[in-house]
């Protein structure tokens, strides 16, 4: 009886698997895809000088919060109107938001490169400890 439950939920799962193949095969696809670019890209930031840079921004991007936009009523018609909100800040139009946004994204990306110094020479430190300098 035990084998025939177990036939069982495997043909149950293989009838899933099959219903369910081009979202699965689509997903897995996406995944691929992702993983070329990813792949691609590392050897472009090989060549790229200033990958750094762009990773660094795209990291500080990431902590940053985005551009909120909410609907509050106009002062002088009542009527709803689109307003953007970044860093508890209200803004009329989106753009200035954004430069808002990316201001505070160039700020964190420099406080970083201002703290590498003391991190690089902080993990050195200890490969140096008690080793005389030979002439």
């Amino acid at each position: 009886m035990s084998g025939v439950i177990v036939l069982f939920v495997l043909f149950v799962a293989g009838a899933l698997v099959y219903r369910f193949r081009r979202p699965i095969l689509d997903a897995l696809a996406r995944f691929d895809a992702r993983n070329a670019a990813k792949r691609a890209e590392e050897m472009r930031d090989r060549a790229d000088r200033f990958a750094h840079y762009r990773h660094t921004i795209r990291l500080a991007a990431e902590q940053v919060e985005d551009v909120i936009e909410i609907a509050v009523p106009d002062e002088r018609t009542g009527l709803p109107a689109a307003r953007f909100v970044f860093a508890g800040e209200t803004f009329v139009v989106r753009e200035d938001a954004e430069a808002a946004r990316e201001a505070a994204i160039l700020i964190k990306a420099r406080e970083f490169y201002v703290e590498l110094p003391a991190e690089l020479a902080r993990r050195r430190a200890p490969d140096t400890v008690g080793k005389t300098k030979e002439r």
